[in-house]
């Protein structure tokens, strides 16, 4: 049913009932407090079983429980964006564009971390062949300036993120959780590439006004909160030259979980 897809995980999926991008219409959670969880495959067939009886629900579309995403990150030619998360400064930005596989639809996305530890993301349709580079669309540069930190001129693409994601909903519509397996990297830059095998990075994503149940079930697997950036792992796996600092023990972090070594090529 799900080509190359683990059985097992197949299996744990049907066990959620389905929920679809019109019923989620009302959990957009577009300004929103964020905590990731880092484990592996195997144990996250586990806490899907515990979400299932729990009463979430996964979203279906194109009648697939698994989307395929592939996103773009931007950065400027001295990777600020990078150096800001790294250097741990509150108020932050990261600017991507983004093509749900399953529909197509393809946005320009801008997300902002205030100093209060809320995530606000903002964004705007452009058409799929601006995936990889949307600075010559007058309106997305536009949208640019009036919701980032930046101009178009100084942007251009970093890398690709490839991942596989599932999303569950809570019974009350009040949070989501995203876990995305199958994570691989493609740095434009440097031509280097590197992928996180069987690690799964869970983001729960929450208006802050609810006590999450799914925090629960994580903490009783043992699953712990860790702080992670998608894009700060790939720039340190595939830029050798960049001054990765404290994300190195991400990395380290991860092969400890995932019990493997994680490389480049």
């Amino acid at each position: 049913m799900y080509s190359g897809q683990n059985i097992a995980l197949c299996k744990a999926l049907e066990a959620l009932e389905p929920i679809t991008l019109e019923e989620m219409d009302s959990i957009k959670l577009m300004n929103r407090i964020d905590t990731k969880f880092l484990t592996d495959e195997q144990e996250l067939i586990g806490f899907l079983a515990d979400a299932a009886a729990a009463g979430y629900r996964v979203l279906v579309t194109q009648g697939m429980r698994i989307s395929p995403y592939n996103s773009v990150y931007y950065d400027t030619p001295g990777l600020k964006m990078f150096i800001d998360h790294r250097n741990r400064h509150l108020v932050r930005q990261k600017v991507r564009t983004r093509v749900y596989e399953n529909s197509g639809d393809t946005f320009l996305e801008i997300k902002r971390k205030n100093n209060r530890g809320r995530t606000k993301k903002k964004r705007m349709t452009i058409p799929g062949e601006e995936l990889m580079d949307f600075r010559a669309d007058t309106a997305a540069t536009i949208f640019l300036e009036q919701k980032s930190a930046f101009t178009a001129d100084m942007l251009s693409p970093v890398l690709s993120t490839r991942f596989r994601r599932i999303t569950l909903v809570n019974p009350s519509l009040t949070e989501r959780l995203t876990i995305d397996t199958h994570l691989e990297f493609h740095n434009f830059r440097t031509g280097k590439e590197s992928a996180l095998k069987d690690a799964v990075i869970i983001e729960l994503k929450q208006d802050g006004r609810e006590e999450s149940r799914a925090r629960k079930l994580l903490l009783a697997r043992r699953i712990k909160p860790v702080r992670v950036s998608k894009y700060c792992v790939a720039v340190t796996l595939t830029a050798p030259a960049a001054r990765a600092g404290r994300f190195k023990m991400k990395i380290r972090k991860i092969e400890k979980v995932i019990k493997s070594k994680i490389t480049s090529e």
